[in-house]
């Protein structure tokens, strides 16, 4: 055999090798592991079939080429932890919502690929090392990559209430992001004259605890730190807010449809379900996470309830009304 016979030979051999792999990757039925940090009840399974229909739009059908193994956590930083840990060992692809899920997933052994959605500053917290170039098993939609968002919160509120001098923040404890928002808040505090009240709660439990401890300390707006904990509870921390008499912004819009929460900018967690179903589609397509940019909202939305301004006794201006995706009348 000479030289030019041999490489068409060797060339040959490896085009089948690749052909091979390629029809053995799209023959496989992925085991996608798909954790939640919701009950049921409180949006899981909304956002568990907007997932599942964003994968059909490509080609994707439970039971057919894919197997979704979803599991609903609920809010403590406990359960989620055990619903990750539980489903990673049966799952060729992991889809994780939220920072203490892609922490627990980060830090498994393996190399089992992961998709997370909605998670403030991934790079800050260690899960990829730059967004473009995640360099590891991960990538997925950032929720907040940047300071920006949450200074825009202050600024709103000090909008609202010009003389706005001390404001509540209140934090999930064990979330990783909350050191992270806190440090974006006191900057931007200190630009506009406000200082930050920090406040901590573990459960629903500690949440009265947690507003005695606002007007004690003189609070006289409040922050709401974007968490899975503030969102199973967003009722009763609008009521309370609401009892207390405090101005509020969050970055979770549904808080301000709950009543008693005053204003919210927040991205859309729905439209960061139809990136992360493209990444999935990547990964199974034979992409490695370390090759997929990490993505960023596109859009966020400012909610204004003025049933609760006027309860407040407070005046929106109107420069903030026009910039309203939504007013609650």
């Amino acid at each position: 055999m000479n030289r030019r016979e041999f490489i068409a030979v060797i060339s040959g051999a490896v085009v089948a090798l690749l052909f091979g792999a390629a029809a053995e990757q799209r023959g496989k039925v992925w085991r996608i592991g798909n954790v939640l940090p919701f009950t049921p009840e409180r949006g899981g399974t909304q956002f568990a079939q907007l997932l599942e229909q964003r994968l059909a739009d490509l080609g994707y059908a439970d039971g057919r080429n894919i197997v979704l193994l979803t599991r609903f956590a609920g809010p403590q930083p406990d359960k989620i932890q055990e619903a990750v840990v539980s489903v990673a060992p049966q799952a060729d692809l992991l889809v994780v919502w939220g920072p203490i899920a892609a922490l627990v997933a980060k830090n498994l052994p393996g190399d089992v690929p992961t998709v997370f959605i909605s998670v403030s500053y991934p790079v800050e917290i260690g899960l990829v090392q730059s967004l473009p170039h995640p360099g590891g098993k991960m990538t997925g939609i950032a929720a907040e990559a940047a300071a920006e968002t949450y200074a825009k919160r202050v600024q709103i509120l000090k909008e609202i209430v010009p003389d706005l001098k001390r404001v509540a923040v209140l934090r999930p404890v064990g979330d990783p992001n909350i050191d992270f928002d806190t440090k974006s808040l006191e900057l931007a505090a200190h630009e506009l004259g406000v200082t930050i009240l920090p406040v901590d709660i573990r459960s629903a439990d500690d949440l009265e605890t947690a507003f005695a401890s606002m007007k004690e300390n003189g609070a006289e707006a409040l922050i709401v730190i974007r968490s899975a904990l503030a969102s199973a509870v967003a009722e009763r921390i609008a009521d309370l807010a609401l009892a207390a008499r405090l101005p509020s912004c969050h970055a979770i819009s549904s808080m301000v449809t709950a009543g008693g929460l005053l204003v919210g900018l927040a991205p859309v967690l729905a439209d960061m379900v139809r990136p992360a179903a493209a990444q999935i589609d990547k990964i199974i397509k034979g992409m490695s996470p370390t090759d997929i940019p990490v993505e960023q909202p596109t859009r966020f939305e400012l909610y204004i309830n003025l049933k609760t301004a006027r309860l407040l006794n407070l005046t929106i201006p109107p420069t903030l009304l026009a910039l309203a995706d939504d007013v609650i009348e």
